[in-house]
């Protein structure tokens, strides 16, 4: 799926609104996150625990929302941080995103921050050869 300047702009949008609901209380680093499945936008924030291998990322939670609702299938992401450059998806973020891909080449990728700054990628660009169920038995 090619990403209009207006599809990023919807899913920034909607990161940056749910962004005020990250649970962060110990990094007070708030991230939200919107991912389109099958056509649907679904949200995210990260939500931080005391015992911190337990939190999860705003990628990882819009994409569960995502399969809670019967989509399978990420076709963009966009994360919103507070940080210059804005931070792109963790490692693990990177390979759920690509659980759910059909084309990693053809999965558009977008961090952003309030102050309008951006970057881009494709998922291929960002997790190149990843790991899927092709390496299983």
């Amino acid at each position: 799926m090619t990403m209009t300047p207006h599809a990023d702009a919807e899913l920034i949008a909607a990161a940056e609104v749910v962004r005020g609901h990250a649970h962060a209380p110990y990094s007070r680093f708030l991230v939200g996150a919107a991912v389109r499945m099958d056509g649907r936008v679904f949200v995210g924030v990260n939500v931080e625990n005391a015992s911190y291998p337990v939190s999860v990322c705003a990628e990882r939670n819009a994409i569960a929302a995502g399969v809670a609702a019967g989509a399978r299938h990420v076709e963009a992401i966009a994360v919103v941080t507070d940080v210059s450059p804005p931070s792109s998806p963790c490692g693990a973020c990177r390979q759920v995103i690509a659980e759910f891909a059909h084309h990693p080449a053809a999965v558009h990728v977008v961090a952003a921050n309030p102050r309008g700054e951006h970057r881009t990628w494709t998922l291929a660009e960002l997790l190149p050869d990843s790991f899927s169920a092709r390496e299983l038995p």
